[in-house]
């Protein structure tokens, strides 16, 4: 018998990986209310206030765990930096997707953040394989997933960016464990 994790939590060298909570709302909103972040993910709107962040706290505490695990990243120093999450979706395989505030940008926190997200994934949600995907139009995500294992599969496919209100072209990745 698989026991799944309610709540789980994943730490790294920096970072702890957990379920976010009503008194992260102000930093998610706060950090996630940026267009240039937003504009890069295919659900979150923008503008997003506090009510957004407040339903999304509320709809990741409504997953099914045995479907789907999202995670508030935080820092050991500098508090909640940005959302991981591993969700079954279109694909045969689990999906992730993440985005890091604008201020921790360039640290190499989302790269470090996906790994434990990974071998989380792998050692106790038994997944073997992950797909990504990212907007062409944003070759950092490709170097993060890259450096986390992440190889292309060669499609791109049109995915809808809930903040640009259109459809982009989405360079598609996959890890195997």
């Amino acid at each position: 018998m698989c026991v799944i994790e309610s709540s789980p939590v994943v730490e790294t060298r920096r970072l702890l990986l957990r379920a976010p909570g009503p008194q992260d709302i102000p930093a998610i909103a706060q950090m996630a209310n940026d267009h240039d972040i937003a504009r890069m993910t295919k659900r979150m709107p923008h503008p997003f206030g506090p009510g957004d962040a407040e339903a999304f706290v509320l709809a990741v505490a409504a997953q099914n765990p045995a479907r789907a695990a999202t995670f508030l990243i935080e820092h050991e120093d500098q508090g909640p930096v940005g959302v991981i999450g591993l969700f079954e979706d279109e694909d045969r395989v689990p999906e992730t997707g993440y985005w890091i505030g604008r201020e921790f940008w360039g640290r190499g926190l989302a790269t470090e953040a996906l790994q434990g997200a990974m071998v989380w994934a792998s050692k106790r949600w038994k997944r073997r394989a992950l797909v990504a995907g990212h907007f062409a139009d944003n070759p950092a995500s490709g170097r993060v997933l890259e450096k986390a294992g992440f190889l292309y599969t060669g499609e791109t496919r049109p995915a809808f960016s809930r903040a640009r209100a259109a459809e982009v072209g989405t360079r598609m990745m996959v890890w195997l464990a």
